[in-house]
């Protein structure tokens, strides 16, 4: 049988980006302890309609960690004090009873706010805009092993590809850096046989449009703690790597099209 539990919530409230904000102050009471952080938050909202307040703006999807829609500080950290997990994952049965919840929407200057905990994240999207696709023309379906891919680059893959794209690297990042963003989406097709056509003007694309919009990367390692996917910092190192080879690559190339 669960418990029902009681808290106190900070919530930032702000009408858009060009908005003064502040914090409101409201309780959440008999809130089951097995109940999700934005199942509180829905219970918080359904309380305010009833005294005519207007509801909190918070970021959210599929609730299965899966899209990558949600997203806010709590207490200061991204997705909240539980790892590898996302916000809509997060339980409120590992909080204690009569806590005091500070919710904030993801702090960084690329991501501006829309309202309350809702943020623009656009900014990862011109990142995939820029090269997060593989354009080479394939005919007519072929068998799933026609293309032979050894085991240890698929599951490498598949590891970067397990980014969700929620931007949480980028708000516990002290630089609003989006490097491990930006690595696991490079890196998930650079290491695949269906990418290598484009892997160098694919990489140059994308690490130059990460750098019109997101800090420098410094090694905090910030970004890796709070990803909900546990992207590896290893990404980044490849990443690098690759862009050295790509600026001379691609700089090779367009002197030989002269």
């Amino acid at each position: 049988m669960s418990n029902n539990l009681n808290f106190k919530l900070r919530i930032w409230r702000q009408d858009g980006p060009d908005a003064p904000g502040s914090f409101l102050d409201v309780e959440a009471n008999n809130i089951s302890e097995e109940a999700s952080f934005l199942e509180m938050l829905d219970v918080v909202n359904e309380n305010l309609l009833e005294n005519d307040i207007e509801p909190i703006n918070f970021p959210h999807d599929c609730r299965e960690g899966i899209c990558g829609t949600c997203g806010v500080m709590v207490n200061g950290q991204a997705h909240g004090p539980e790892k590898a997990t996302a916000t809509c994952q997060l339980h409120m049965r590992k909080f204690n009873d009569g806590d005091e919840i500070t919710i904030e929407p993801w702090r960084a200057k690329s991501f501006p706010v829309i309202k309350d905990l809702v943020v623009d994240r656009s900014p990862l999207d011109r990142i995939i805009e820029a090269g997060g696709y593989i354009s080479v023309p394939t005919g007519t379906p072929q068998d799933a092993n026609a293309t032979l891919i050894p085991k240890e680059v698929a599951e490498t893959s598949m590891d970067a590809a397990a980014c969700i794209g929620c931007g949480a690297c980028v708000a516990a990042c002290p630089n609003s850096a989006a490097q491990l963003f930006t690595s696991a989406k490079l890196h998930h097709l650079n290491v695949l046989p269906q990418g290598q056509p484009e892997r160098w003007k694919r990489t140059e694309a994308m690490v130059e449009t990460m750098e019109e919009y997101f800090g420098t990367c410094t090694n905090h390692g910030e970004c890796h703690e709070a990803c909900p996917k546990e992207i590896s910092l290893d990404f980044i190192a490849f990443m690098n790597r690759d862009y050295v080879k790509a600026k001379i690559k691609n700089r090779s190339l367009a002197s030989q099209a002269k």
